[in-house]
């Protein structure tokens, strides 16, 4: 049988890169479907990382059939900032086939040596935002839309590659009880107290909106050291306002300001739309957003999207405090459930916080390396 490996270059090419994925998970009770024209907007010329980032997307046909798919990304800013040089492969899927994922992985590889780099990592995107790490544990349970899926044997033929765990992130399921809601409310209040804070919570978007850049801001100065986090420059805050502004709710997401009111912290949650995408099967219309919308108004599930806080405040209780304010929401709304995204397993003090709840470590994503 003939394995030919093609770039994509046309937009059917583009469609076919972001159907593939429907079709390999066609039945999932577990994947959930990403919007289709969020997804192609990774091949649009405004995309702002094409100012820093070298790019190339290949499609993989066995007998003329589509069968796979990668990307390749050289991010220079984060090999800069890190002091790398490594390629990330990105957006890799394919069907249990090792002859496919070779071919695609040796063609990312040959073409990161061609342009100098010495390692491979991933799956990464552009930036922490954007789509990073392969599902190995947790199959059995449905992600959320910040997170990913990935079919069992992705992770054996990685392996068997040759490529190496380079960092995990882990995620949590919580069972939130009247307790633990009052002892968060209690700790955040005091803790208000005595760092002389206050939390500002949201009812529009509009109100959201004119925060949203001093966000973006704090979640790049706090999550700086973190690995593959680089600084958002105007117009990739500007890219992320429109793709992610829309979709939130904006009474979950709460800002915490100082006297002086300058910003110290944000939580982002979310009511699960992982049903609803999974309704909507990659497409907001025509009955796309009525699922989104219903996901909104009744749901016993959050997703505990992102947070971030002021080194000011790390030590001081500035997580307790946001947390606290997001739980009385959730109480308020009905909410049973909170499935945390991806943290890395080195983050001892956040895992242990998320181990006071009733509580299971359900998922595990990783990115591998592979020198080359």
């Amino acid at each position: 049988m003939s394995l030919d490996i093609r770039k994509v270059t046309t937009k059917k090419d583009q469609k076919e890169f972001v159907n593939i994925q429907f079709d390999l998970y066609k039945g999932s009770k577990y994947w959930v479907p990403p919007i289709k024209k969020d997804e192609l907007s990774i091949f649009s010329s405004d995309n702002p990382f094409v100012k820093f980032c070298d790019t190339e997307f290949w499609l993989a046909y066995k007998d003329g059939k589509c069968v796979g798919r990668i990307g390749a990304i050289i991010n220079h800013k984060y090999n800069e900032k890190a002091d790398e040089n490594n390629v990330r492969f990105t957006r890799l899927e394919f069907t249990d086939d090792r002859e496919v994922v070779q071919a695609l992985l040796e063609t990312a590889e040959k073409w990161g040596k061609e342009k100098g780099m010495t390692g491979i990592v991933g799956p990464l995107g552009y930036t922490n935002l954007d789509h990073q790490g392969m599902m190995i544990e947790g199959h059995d349970h449905l992600p959320s839309v910040a997170s990913e899926y990935h079919l069992p044997y992705y992770k054996e033929h990685l392996e068997a590659l040759g490529y190496d765990k380079l960092v995990d992130w882990i995620e949590f399921r919580l069972t939130l009880d009247e307790e633990v809601i009052e002892k968060g409310k209690k700790g955040a209040a005091l803790l208000m107290r005595r760092t002389k804070t206050k939390i500002i919570s949201f009812n529009s978007s509009d109100e959201l909106v004119a925060y949203a850049d001093d966000i973006f801001n704090l979640l790049g100065e706090s999550f700086k050291d973190l690995y593959s986090v680089i600084s958002f420059d105007k117009d990739m805050v500007e890219y992320y306002k429109k793709k992610f502004l829309k979709l939130l709710s904006p009474k979950y997401v709460k800002v915490l300001l100082s006297e002086e009111d300058e910003m110290m912290g944000f939580v982002i949650g979310m009511p699960s739309l992982s049903r609803a995408l999974q309704k909507a099967n990659g497409s907001i219309w025509p009955f796309g957003w009525y699922h989104i919308l219903q996901a909104l108004k009744k749901n016993d599930t959050c997703d505990f999207l992102l947070t971030a806080v002021h080194p000011k405040l790390q030590r001081l209780g500035g997580g307790v405090m946001l947390v606290g304010e997001l739980q009385r929401t959730m109480q308020e709304n009905g909410i049973k459930y909170l499935e945390t995204t991806g943290m890395f397993e080195t983050n001892q003090k956040a895992i242990q916080n998320w181990k006071n709840y009733d509580h299971i470590q359900h998922k595990r994503k990783r990115c591998f390396t592979k020198a080359l």
